[in-house]
């Protein structure tokens, strides 16, 4: 649905974008994340067609958005940061201009409007002018002009601002029903968000892609062949004696203690480089005769793993992209 093949953008001697690939299918949540300046918004903008690129290609639902930018427009729904909308407007009347601009047939103008005002949840304030709506309504207005014209292809650049706790609650759960209907890539600081509707992540760091992966796999990022162990030894061990144990496994490199509850003695085990000491660790904790609760690999969260990868990063070119969208 949308393919982005050796896209670069240059400001003079600044390289906003530089050199950067990706995909996205039809139907899918793609999290489009990366620290302030480095080349999110200058993509949208391309994909957007607002921008044209210095070099590479974009294609949106099969057109080039440098040849064919009016084909893509007519398949984007585009909700920038700062709301398109007009204040001295009535929300009602904003959206059936925008319903025309968008070339919603006639007859269909005044249903369509309806059916985005309820579901962008603005249909109690429809007769107010947009200038006297709070923050979070205007966001949800301009979700509502993103997509009257049931696009093919939602971009949504921080499509929360401003909202209250369960505004965004109900925000989320709107952009995951758009899913399946609509290809989405959203761009967003509040990783939690990411984490609970996007499928896919796409990290940019000065300019170059640094990961794209799913948002399991990057978790799991960072942390190596570590696993978490939960022992109960009835009282036959302690730490001490089980932490030891486990450094004698074959393939660990490091056993570190981790609070648990009760009697339990919870740590966590990683192996060496290119090993995977797990089988190993489970048949040592059952030859001793202590009782195997839990065994699972450990993950980092979103933010963490986000984190690992724009913060360590000395030369983005360097890096090797785990997964591929």
């Amino acid at each position: 649905m949308i393919q982005v093949e050796s896209l670069s953008k240059k400001y003079a001697r600044h390289v906003a974008v530089n050199n950067i690939s990706f995909s996205v299918d039809k139907g899918d949540i793609v999290g489009f994340l990366g620290p302030n300046g480095a080349g999110k918004t200058t993509t949208m903008r391309i994909l957007t067609c607002f921008m044209p690129p210095t070099a590479g290609k974009a294609t949106v639902a099969g057109f080039d958005v440098f040849e064919n930018s009016f084909e893509v427009k007519k398949r984007i729904g585009y909700l920038p940061e700062t709301p398109p909308v007009y204040p001295e407007m009535s929300v009602v009347d904003y959206l059936h201009f925008v319903a025309r601009l968008k070339n919603v047939p006639s007859a269909e103008v005044k249903t369509r409007t309806e059916q985005v005002m309820e579901r962008c949840s603005v249909a109690d304030v429809r007769d107010k002018l947009i200038a006297k709506l709070s923050k979070g309504y205007r966001q949800r207005v301009g979700l509502a002009q993103a997509i009257i014209h049931n696009p093919e292809v939602l971009i949504l650049d921080e499509p929360t601002s401003g909202l209250d706790p369960k505004q965004i609650t109900e925000t989320r759960e709107l952009i995951e029903n758009l899913a399946g209907e609509h290809t989405i890539i959203l761009s967003t600081h509040i990783l939690p968000e990411v984490e609970a509707i996007c499928r896919r992540v796409v990290i940019i760091n000065r300019g170059r892609i640094v990961a794209t992966d799913s948002v399991e796999r990057l978790k799991h990022r960072g942390v190596g062949n570590a696993v978490e162990v939960q022992v109960d030894t009835d009282g036959q061990a302690d730490a001490l004696l089980v932490r030891q144990r486990l450094e004698q496994v074959p393939g660990v490199s490091k056993v570190l203690e981790r609070s648990a509850p009760g009697h339990r003695l919870c740590f966590e085990v990683e192996s060496l480089p290119d090993r995977n000491a797990r089988p190993d660790v489970a048949r040592a904790i059952v030859h001793a005769g202590w009782n195997l609760l839990e065994l699972k690999s450990t993950t980092v969260t979103l933010e963490e793993a986000y984190l690992q990868i724009t913060g360590s990063q000395a030369d983005p070119a360097s890096v090797v992209v785990d997964g591929a969208l």
